[in-house]
């Protein structure tokens, strides 16, 4: 199956030096060229668009460099300290761009060679020299920074922090430039779930797309018989299926995921929140419940689609799915006080590519709370280590984010056509759903695979939100 929606950081990478320097000492600027490119290189190699400035060595450059970034609509700046500047023309930069800067502090060498180094190979080594005063400068300023300091070479630590801030800027301009369907309306009553769209427009700089039901009615309608054929394929290519998949259940939700992707064309979305109760039997009701197998293979080809109008989570499926690590749609269903874990999950759509094993579809005559019946989606989580990731909202409308890490066990789940998993977090049950309720979280969250929370702290002050965690694995 084909990922779509990955979306490249464009990072801003600039050098610093004094100009001073370079007559008393030939061939440094030349030197720290070559560690920049290097720098470089290593950026591009974790999928970034790199924009450079190269060398940046005085006041007006810097202005100019800022304007290139700005310009370019850099996601991240990366700073490479590559020898001593002073904090003036490294401050304009960041000035001018207006996005978060990274400070790469990373030293050629491990150590320096010191009965035989002399002035001009110390300051081609001395990059820690001018951090501390650009970070007060910075402080001073309000521009929010972050350092990254170690060698320049095999220091994996340093590499994968860099890393990571690649990947959040990544999934930070998709979430920024994300189109999100919302179809049909909200569940009834659900109070956490109801969505300020202005909100996410002005607050993330996604767009939400209002659809009708109608809409989606007449895609459906329009599907060829060769189009529900190969989708009936995929599904069975992708799934084990229940003795009680009867033909027809198959073919009508095949029949719907082919209205689903004409929809997500025709609108060009990249996420969607849905949810349509229908009436008395009637078109919209069939639709309504024919929905979730096609947006469980959306949200695996990276189409995150949320049940019952979640708008939020939809999000928070998104930031997930962006790191390549999933995103399933879930609830708390359960308590185990034996073994120790919570099961989550939900009847809704699950992220198939995380699935541990072949996900099933199974015929449900009821789905609980809701209208109608038809095929459901069934699987649990990879084993292994999970964060769970939500998007919610504080008493001021703020979106804020919200994390926990743990880990998915083995073990049997329920067989009713949902998705759940046995989740064990780092406090026993009870403390865990006390501590995360304390933050004021959604009815819904996203699961991912990964221990990723130090991922979404880098997105959260990309996103500049607020991210609040029930502490970390260890």
């Amino acid at each position: 199956m084909t990922r779509e929606g990955a979306v490249k950081s464009r990072v801003g990478v600039f050098g610093i030096g004094l100009a001073a320097y370079w007559p008393q000492f030939a061939g440094l600027k030349e030197r720290l060229e070559d560690c920049q490119r290097r720098v470089e290189s290593r950026i591009a190699g974790f999928g970034a668009e790199v924009i450079s400035a190269g060398l940046v060595d005085s006041a007006p450059e810097a202005r100019e460099a800022g304007n290139l970034f700005a310009r370019a609509g850099a996601d991240l700046l990366m700073c490479y300290a590559g020898t001593y500047a002073t904090s003036s023309q490294v401050l304009p930069v960041v000035q001018q761009a207006r996005v978060p800067v990274v400070v790469l502090n990373l030293q050629p060498v491990p150590a320096l060679d010191y009965e035989n180094t002399d002035t001009g190979e110390w300051l081609a080594n001395c990059c820690t020299c001018a951090v501390p005063e650009i970070a007060n400068a910075f402080t001073r300023a309000r521009i929010d920074f972050r350092v990254v300091s170690g060698v320049l070479t095999d220091d994996d630590e340093a590499w994968s922090e860099i890393r990571e801030w690649c990947e959040a800027a990544g999934v930070a301009r998709a979430v920024a430039s994300a189109r999100i369907g919302f179809l049909g309306h909200t569940y009834p009553g659900m109070l956490d779930l109801y969505s300020d769209f202005t909100a996410v427009h002005a607050q993330l700089g996604a767009h939400v797309e209002v659809l009708e039901m109608d809409g989606l009615a007449k895609l459906v309608n329009a599907a060829t018989a060769s189009e529900v054929r190969g989708k009936v394929e995929e599904a069975r290519s992708v799934f084990d299926l229940a003795d009680n998949v009867g033909e027809e259940d198959l073919e009508w939700s095949a029949r719907v995921a082919v209205g689903l992707d004409r929809l997500v064309a025709e609108f060009g979305l990249t996420g969607l929140a849905y949810y349509y109760r229908g009436l008395d039997g009637n078109e919209f009701e069939r639709l309504g419940a024919g929905l979730i197998l096609g947006n469980s293979l959306l949200t695996a080809r990276g189409i995150p689609a949320s049940g019952e109008g979640d708008l939020k989570t939809c999000l928070a499926m998104m930031m997930i799915d962006r790191l390549g690590a999933g995103g399933s749609y879930t609830e708390f269903y359960a308590m185990d006080f034996k073994e120790g874990f919570v099961l989550m999950g939900h009847d809704g759509p699950g992220h198939v590519a995380i699935s541990d094993g072949r996900p099933a579809l199974r015929r449900l005559d009821l789905y609980h709370g809701k209208r109608g019946y038809g095929v459901s989606v069934e699987f649990k989580v990879k084993t292994g280590p999970v964060t769970i990731l939500g998007v919610t909202q504080d008493a001021e409308g703020r979106l804020r984010m919200l994390g926990a890490e743990g880990e998915s066990l083995a073990g049997p789940i329920l067989k009713i056509g949902n998705t759940n998993s046995r989740l064990r977090f780092n406090l026993p049950p009870a403390q865990f759903v006390n501590k995360w309720c304390e933050l004021g979280p959604t009815h819904h969250c996203a699961l991912g695979v990964g221990h990723r929370l130090a991922a979404f702290r880098k997105i959260s002050q990309l996103l500049r939100l607020r991210l609040a965690t029930v502490g970390e694995w260890s």
